[in-house]
């Protein structure tokens, strides 16, 4: 999960050209939010008033990736899932071939596109996951047990590749967005 917040404070760096100290600074009540509830929609609005109000997305864009973001953004519980996933097949001695990677790294992807944002959601996906790749679930009484705590992270993480994706939307659409609502008041 740090090595995915590294990659969305290069984006932030490169492709938006702005200072991912000062971006992590303005982020930071949402993702306290997030980090607390450890859930991806009841950080919605606040993330949507930060997006408009503390990065200067314009709320045509906020309105539209955040929500889509909170659904379907769901990186940091697939990277929990994959990596669980194989943790799993370790404890359980099973080997798996590099096809079985490929195939789980596709499954937890795909899955976690329907993760709910909720806490915990995470763990019924991974339960399909672990039987569809032929690992007992009976080890998930583990997982279970530190789930919470990675959940905070894992929100915390999605949270910030959310606004990540509005800076970024911003940097590309933000003046025709603006434009068209210019254009729309003067109408």
């Amino acid at each position: 999960m740090l090595l995915l917040m590294i990659f969305y404070l290069s984006l932030v760096f490169l492709v938006v050209k702005k200072n991912p100290l000062n971006f992590l600074q303005a982020i930071r009540e949402p993702q306290l939010l997030a980090f607390s509830t450890a859930s991806s929609a009841a950080v919605m609005p606040i993330s949507m008033k930060t997006a408009d109000e503390k990065l200067g997305v314009s709320s045509n864009i906020s309105d539209f990736v955040i929500p889509v973001g909170a659904t379907i953004n769901m990186d940091g519980t697939a990277l929990f899932q994959c990596v669980t996933t194989i943790f799993m097949a370790q404890a359980y001695g099973i080997e798996l071939s590099l096809i079985n990677l490929v195939l789980i790294t596709f499954t937890v992807v795909a899955a976690s596109i329907g993760t709910p944002a909720i806490p915990g959601g995470g763990v019924i996906i991974l339960a399909s996951v672990l039987q569809s790749a032929g690992i007992p679930i009976d080890g998930l009484i583990v997982i279970i047990g530190i789930d919470r705590i990675l959940g905070m992270f894992r929100t915390a993480v999605n949270v910030t590749g959310d606004l990540t994706a509005c800076m970024i939307f911003n940097t590309f659409y933000g003046d025709v967005s603006n434009v068209k609502t210019k254009v729309e008041r003067t109408l």
